[in-house]
């Protein structure tokens, strides 16, 4: 089945640049652009496209408040387009909040047009199995804080936990760390998500979160209390030095078609911390993570994926599941409360 897109942007060029990209795959048809959304909104109702590409910098009315009233009246599954301005990268996360299902970069001279073109294919194909509630975004409520054995956790301090998830991945993980006590266990985090915008992902997530939430950088400490969440277009591997933890951020190919890739860093965690780990996959699209995943629990690590009722897409938690590597399979919102209790 044919997957129809709407290409809503002001710049002519990029209009063309994702007409022509996307004609490349016979599973996608771009059915018809806009430059704003007031031709959009036009558009939309007569051509009823599966998935929309919206830019968030737009005349006449902004992306962000478009994307608002779509969600209200006539949802269906949005990837924003962004610059990598840090004004573009704070519209591209209040729009995941408002309902977005995913963020990608616009083509320009740091951002090659081939990367960006299967990229945005994926990345739609992806959307296009979203299921959107009319009325509300993707986001998701924060989970209950659980009541947890604190003084346990205080003297658990090697401990790792690792968390891989892609699209639908960022209200998924608010709403788990946001459930999470101060004292938690130290937390490595892959999210596919664009350079630039990892940094004030976190510290979008700092704000919501009772432990402290912040971009990973090389050589950072894995400790009780701190995420780490992998710097877009890095990977991010855990290392150990004696008995203390510390990450490693650096560059490198694609893996599992990614970078940071969920994969490279179960692996490192499964090598490194071995049963003292608890690995966790969230919603996505794809297989990355699975085999990483695998790979912690065949070193003893305890597992867990998220199940497909609770997923935006069930691609990666399936495929984790599908090869064996998931001891546990819960709902988002029994994740945090099997984490800690693994961890105690």
């Amino acid at each position: 089945m044919t997957i129809r897109v709407l290409v809503v942007d002001d710049s002519a060029v990029v209009r063309q640049i994702f007409e022509r990209e996307l004609a490349r795959d016979p599973e996608i048809e771009v059915v018809g652009t806009a430059p704003d959304p007031y031709i959009a909104r036009d558009k939309i109702v007569n051509l009823k496209p599966d998935v929309v590409t919206l830019d968030v910098e737009m005349p006449r009315m902004d992306g962000l408040t478009f994307l608002r009233k779509l969600m209200q009246y006539y949802p269906l599954p949005v990837i924003v387009v962004s610059s990598l301005t840090p004004k573009g990268g704070e519209l591209a996360l209040e729009a995941l909040g408002a309902g977005a299902v995913e963020i990608m970069c616009k083509p320009g001279a740091a951002y090659a047009v081939g990367d960006m073109s299967v990229e945005l294919i994926d990345k739609i194909k992806a959307a296009a199995r979203v299921r959107v509630r009319p009325g509300a975004g993707l986001g998701l409520q924060a989970e209950a804080r659980p009541q947890t054995r604190t003084l346990a956790l205080a003297r658990t301090t090697n401990k790792v936990v690792a968390i891989g998830a892609s699209t639908g991945g960022t209200q998924a993980l608010q709403g788990l760390l946001s459930a999470l006590p101060a004292n938690s266990p130290g937390i490595l985090i892959v999210q596919h998500m664009p350079e630039n915008f990892t940094r004030s992902f976190a510290e979008r997530l700092n704000q919501f979160c009772e432990i402290e939430v912040k971009e990973a950088a090389d050589g950072d400490t894995v400790a009780p209390g701190r995420a780490l969440i992998a710097p877009g277009n890095y990977h991010m591997l855990l290392r150990r030095s004696g008995a203390m933890y510390h990450v490693q951020v650096k560059p490198g190919p694609l893996v599992s078609r990614h970078r940071p890739s969920v994969d490279v860093m179960f692996k490192s965690v499964a090598r490194y911390a071995g049963k003292n780990a608890v690995g966790v996959i969230l919603t996505g699209m794809g297989a990355d993570g699975a085999d990483g995943l695998k790979e912690m629990r065949a070193a003893g690590a305890s597992t867990i994926a998220q199940d497909e009722a609770s997923c935006v897409v069930f691609g990666m938690p399936k495929e984790a599941i599908a090869r064996g590597a998931a001891g546990t399979v819960l709902p988002l919102g029994g994740i945090a409360r099997a984490v800690l209790d693994l961890c105690s």
